[in-house]
């Protein structure tokens, strides 16, 4: 049965802890010589498909590029005979997905024996938040995972997938997260990639705020994305009326702790979500983020081989 990486959450620790070793460990061998991985994308990204194809070269294999137009899952063709297509020709399928429930029906199609990867989904973004635990660890901690513990990191904004997958990383890392969202944007319970979950009594806390500035307090690193995410274009005015108050500025920086960083997974609306003062700050940490999206990848695609600490 093949491995599959879908969400943090279903992870084990070994198993997320192999992951993060893996992604700084040097390549001794090409685990994917001469070996294809697949890129589904439903949703556009540059960073993801970069990283991707990145990874997958320095691995010693090659990828093939499939657009939305070109796949219409679910309108051209279903996702089942989507996945039986790729088996035949690839290994590994790392797919930007509209809907999570994809994955489920692509293992079942393929009997697990295409290896899957979540690169988004409308529940989780797990490759995003593999990079930015590596992010927060190469700054704060040498890159040395397992000291995040003790952090206090918080998110403010809309609550996303980016948000629910992040939370689930460090909350299970010993790290203190803060979700700052009015109402209707915060964090509610799901069944899939679920920060409210209890990870036991080594997990970090987590704390829910109705305000930016409360989120914030004492926090060592400040986190957001876009307001109007992917498929939310139509609700533009009233997300940048809802959220005008979560905006992060240099105001809002001043409230989180000394020397606290920003985090952000791009695209960036510079003007709506974050400042061009803050994104562009010596603070700013968003361009190692994108940096450690290969090295994300590297982990994940090394540990979906078999290969251990």
């Amino acid at each position: 049965m093949s491995r599959h990486f879908l969400t943090i959450e279903e992870l084990s620790n070994l198993d997320l802890r192999t992951i993060y070793t893996l992604a700084l460990a040097d390549v001794a061998w090409p685990p994917y010589h001469e070996e294809g991985v697949a890129l589904l994308f439903e949703r556009p990204s540059l960073r993801t498909r970069s990283a991707s194809i990145a990874a997958v070269h320095q691995l010693g294999g090659y990828c093939a590029m499939f657009g939305a137009d070109e796949i219409g899952l679910d309108v051209r063709e279903s996702a089942e005979d989507v996945a039986r297509t790729l088996v035949q020709s690839f290994s590994t399928a790392a797919c930007r997905v509209k809907n999570h429930e994809a994955f489920a029906r692509m293992r079942s199609a393929t009997d697990e024996s295409l290896r899957l990867v979540n690169l988004l989904s409308d529940q989780a973004h797990p490759t995003q938040a593999v990079a930015d635990v590596l992010t927060l660890a190469e700054y704060f901690c040498r890159g040395d995972v397992a000291q995040l513990r003790g952090l206090r990191v918080a998110y403010v904004g809309d609550a996303t997938n980016v948000t629910r997958s992040l939370a689930v990383a460090l909350l299970r890392l010993g790290v203190d997260v803060s979700v700052g969202a009015p109402d209707g944007y915060q964090l509610t319970p799901t069944t899939i990639e679920s920060p409210l979950h209890d990870f036991g009594a080594d997990a970090g806390t987590l704390s829910l705020f109705d305000s930016a500035n409360e989120a914030v307090q004492d926090a060592d690193a400040v986190y957001t994305d876009a307001w109007v995410s992917m498929g939310f274009e139509e609700e533009t005015a009233k997300r940048r009326a809802d959220l005008s108050s979560f905006r992060v500025d240099e105001a809002l920086m001043k409230s989180a702790g000394k020397g606290a960083v920003l985090l952000h997974c791009l695209p960036a609306h510079r003007g709506d979500e974050i400042t061009d003062d803050v994104l562009d700050s010596e603070s700013s940490l968003v361009w190692r983020q994108v940096f450690h999206r290969r090295t994300a990848m590297l982990g994940v695609l090394r540990w979906l081989k078999g290969e251990e600490l």
